[in-house]
């Protein structure tokens, strides 16, 4: 299989690092949707990052839809997501808030570097800079003291929360007082220090 996409992409990122903690394979090859339009319309028409290429050589986009297929040709001592119950429903609701940090920050930062400033509406960006707190802010609160939220070993929301932060703070330094999440930047110190983080730098 055939991650394409570049790690500068939360949602790229978020599939790369699943896959190595979950022992699945995935060849990475960077490919821009702005720089290499061309390139990345020849594999998917949509051009939407990422995109897997499967065995087969069928597509798969939406790094959710993507990680269910990853999930499915893990170890199920590996896999990220709780097969069900309480853990289940407690992960897929941490992975969703982490997501919309995700969306809020992308939708922020193209706001500010690619809508000219005569253009920009302020009120929009207002939503979603409120919007990006709150999310954290919940995920702050639901962070336990120590560990993970998955407990002894990261599960997916371990990995979108700390693939969220990090994303957040390289497109948009200063913009959240790092002061109300401390719990969040000790969780992402110790996420970017795991080697499956290390392999999939966002630089």
């Amino acid at each position: 299989m055939k991650l394409i996409g570049m790690l500068d992409s939360p949602y790229v990122r978020r599939v790369a690092v699943s896959a190595r903690l979950m022992g699945v394979a995935l060849e990475h090859e960077s490919v821009s949707v702005f720089r290499h339009m061309d390139r990345f319309a020849a594999i998917n028409p949509l051009i939407k990052a990422p995109t897997l290429i499967c065995d087969d050589g069928g597509i798969l986009m939406d790094s959710t839809l993507i990680l269910d297929h990853v999930e499915a040709q893990a170890l199920a001592a590996r896999r990220l997501t709780p097969a069900g119950g309480a853990a289940r429903q407690q992960a897929l609701y941490r992975v969703g808030v982490a997501l919309v940090a995700m969306e809020k920050a992308v939708q922020w930062y193209y706001e500010i570097s690619l809508r000219p400033e005569a253009k920009r509406w302020d009120d929009w960006i207002a939503r979603i800079r409120q919007q990006l707190q709150r999310a954290f802010e919940l995920l702050e609160a639901a962070l336990p003291a120590e560990g993970w939220f998955g407990g002894e070993r990261p599960d997916a929301a371990d990995v979108a929360c700390a693939v969220a932060w990090r994303f957040t703070h390289f497109v948009l330094p200063g913009q959240l007082d790092l002061a109300h999440f401390p719990r969040i930047a000790a969780h992402s110190a110790r996420a970017e220090a795991l080697p499956e983080f290390i392999a999939c730098p966002l630089e």
